[in-house]
């Protein structure tokens, strides 16, 4: 494949669906009751599901494609004679984020909207120059800070699939699109936050890799929407063939995986006094890390240094804390300051070797790229605070598909410190650590972490679930017992 065939298919997240699959798609909205006046494929692309749609639905008056991509249209168009009934299907070019979507809704009865959302992201559009983008607006409502983390990014079909439930809002009809499962799990949690009609909900598993040979989950995400009803309980089937099912919901705000195992440990629930936090954010690791080569330190770039150990904090990896290696390190991170936005002008004279590293090393600190740095003193970092520096802490990385907690001491009797993709808790006595620990071992808590991670994610474990767990309703008389 070219670069320019491969920035294409990433701007249009062109992924025709095979028209076997398409059929087994409508043929389980047939075995749903699904029995649509009018079908619409929003980005029908070479057609299957048009096609597959005129062969499942014979009582459909109205099938109707729509594509941006004149070459497919025409190829479409050239196929359509063949199709069932073909008189139905009416195809029209246009670009999802302006065409005129409400003059397609006008008539009565039954609407099912079916097919494949583009798979990628904004932040991949962004990166190729796409410009298959809607109009740049915080539709998740993120707060600032969250925003300029990275939070803000989005996978366009999110967006569109929200289109596509406006559409739905006051009248009968249905949505079966394919869409990775993350997309599918966000769109049910905004119906359910914004109280759109919807009378069920399933989530059919499909093999991506199959299918499309790309290494995602990915799922047939159908929903019946009815302006009267408001479940928002949802079942997750392993395949489309699939009998046996796991039923999902939304729950104090979170969305929930195993719904029976929840409501029978909810009384869990709840905020802790303590709080989980996530590791330093510097986003300069070539600068701001080190491992040390017998009296020196080797940064990022290569460089031998020398400096003072006053700002250096020996630092475990989110691999070292998956992988139990948390005995010894040769890494340390600098760690500029004690608290978010205290000024680092001290240390020029606590530790000027320090200093002068840092100014000399100022380029590739004042490149950070994250409004975070901005308006906040030179060489700053995230993440910090008088937690970072307790002798003792349980720790777990948050991008292993595993509930591996560990117990963390200091090191060269200085407080470990993190990376940012690890998650902990901080103690100022072993006592207190080792009780909160016990209690993070036993297995009645990983059932209540298990019923809420939702495995397949690339950050499965989140600090908003870690923090769901309110400690202090488990006793250690309780918790033993559990053994």
């Amino acid at each position: 494949m070219t670069n320019t065939l491969r920035q294409a298919q990433i701007e249009f997240g062109d992924f025709q669906t095979p028209l076997e699959l398409a059929k087994r798609v409508c043929q389980k909205l047939n075995e749903l009751g699904v029995s649509p006046v009018t079908v619409i494929e929003p980005t029908c692309g070479v057609g299957a599901f048009v096609e597959a749609s005129a062969t499942t639905f014979p009582n459909a008056k109205k099938i109707i494609g729509v594509e941006v991509n004149k070459v497919y249209l025409d190829e479409l168009e050239n196929r359509k004679k063949r199709f069932v009934q073909s008189e139905r299907i009416n195809l029209m070019q246009g670009d999802f984020f302006d065409f005129k979507w409400k003059s397609l809704f006008d008539d009565e009865g039954s609407l099912l909207i079916i097919g494949n959302f583009p798979w990628v992201t904004n932040s991949q559009q962004g990166a190729i120059g796409g410009a298959n983008l809607p109009t740049k607006i915080n539709f998740q409502n993120h707060n600032g800070f969250d925003a300029m983390t990275g939070k803000s990014n989005f996978d366009i079909s999110e967006w569109m699939l929200i289109q596509a439930a406006n559409w739905m809002r006051n009248r009968h009809g249905y949505l079966a699109m394919l869409v990775k499962t993350s997309v599918a799990r966000k769109f049910l949690r905004h119906l359910h936050s914004e109280k759109i009609g919807v009378l069920r909900s399933v989530i059919y598993s499909i093999d991506a890799k199959y299918y499309f040979d790309v290494s995602v989950e990915a799922c047939l995400l159908f929903c019946e929407f009815d302006v009267e009803s408001h479940n928002y309980d949802y079942d997750i089937y392993e395949s489309l063939d699939a009998t046996k099912s796991q039923r999902v919901g939304h729950r104090n705000g979170i969305t929930v995986r195993d719904l029976n195992t929840f409501e029978r440990l909810s009384k869990y629930y709840g905020r802790s006094k303590t709080k989980w936090r996530s590791g330093i954010k510097h986003d300069c690791s070539d600068v701001m890390e080190f491992q040390k080569m017998g009296e020196s330190y080797m940064n990022g770039l290569g460089e031998t240094v020398e400096i003072e150990s006053t700002y250096l904090y020996p630092l475990l990896k989110g691999s070292d804390v998956a992988n139990n290696r948390i005995n010894k390190t040769n890494r340390y991170t600098l760690v500029t300051q004690k608290a978010v936005g205290e000024p680092t002008s001290a240390i020029k004279k606590l530790a000027p070797k320090t200093w002068d590293y840092l100014e000399s090393h100022a380029k590739y600190l004042n490149e950070r790229k994250s409004r975070i740095y901005q308006d906040n003193p030179q060489f700053s970092i995230f993440g910090v605070g008088s937690y970072t520096f307790a002798p003792y802490k349980i720790a777990i990385c948050g991008l292993y598909k595993k509930l591996a907690f560990q117990l963390i001491r200091q090191i060269e009797d200085k407080p470990v410190v993190f990376d940012d993709t690890v998650y902990f808790l901080s103690f100022n006595t072993e006592q207190e650590a080792n009780k909160i620990f016990s209690i993070l071992s036993s297995p009645l808590a990983r059932d209540f972490y298990s019923a809420l991670i939702f495995w397949d994610e690339k950050r499965p474990i989140k600090s908003s679930v870690l923090n769901s767990l309110n400690l202090q309703q488990f006793e250690s008389t309780q918790v033993l017992r559990l053994f």
